[in-house]
């Protein structure tokens, strides 16, 4: 069966999205794997597995981690319609399989830059300068702050030029 043949059983790229969000969730929170499987009942490799995207996660699990991730559902499925849609366009029906070669076929056309985004979203260092920015009380020094880091940006990306 080719990777782009649709079973029922087969995850996709929906999956992949939805394994982000819980990703991205659980390190926003600072929670490990153990301890989000522990409150599960699963252990850490299948959190592993929902958070890759290469095990769909069913209803009343999602239901679950939003509940202990503190978030509606709706939130697993924040920003996916493009993605979605990117997929389709590039060939792949809802549910391909996940491979290590289909995923890169799926980030490597024009959704790469909405991946790598999330994928941005994810690192440690952007948890990191997220948390201390917003622990800065002052309104308007987080502004100045926000505007340094802008201006210090468009230096960087006109002297690549």
């Amino acid at each position: 069966m080719s990777e782009s043949t649709k079973t029922p059983s087969a995850a996709g790229p929906i999956d992949a999205h939805v394994g982000a969000r819980i990703r991205l969730r659980r390190m926003l929170l600072r929670m490990s794997q153990e301890k989000l499987g522990a409150a599960l009942g699963l252990t850490f490799q299948q959190v592993q597995k929902y958070e890759r995207g290469t095990n769909k996660v069913g209803a009343s699990r999602l239901y679950e981690m939003s509940k202990i991730l503190r978030v509606p559902i709706g939130f697993f499925f924040d920003d996916m319609q493009g993605k979605v849609e990117q997929s389709a366009s590039l060939g792949y029906s809802s549910g391909f399989r996940e491979t290590s070669a289909g995923f890169r076929a799926f980030a490597s056309a024009d959704s790469v830059k909405t991946n790598e985004d999330l994928h941005i979203l994810a690192k440690r260092e952007t948890l990191e300068l997220m948390r201390a920015y917003y622990r800065i009380p002052d309104a308007e020094v987080r502004k100045r702050v926000m505007d340094l880091i802008k201006t210090l940006s468009e230096q960087a990306a006109a002297a690549a030029e």
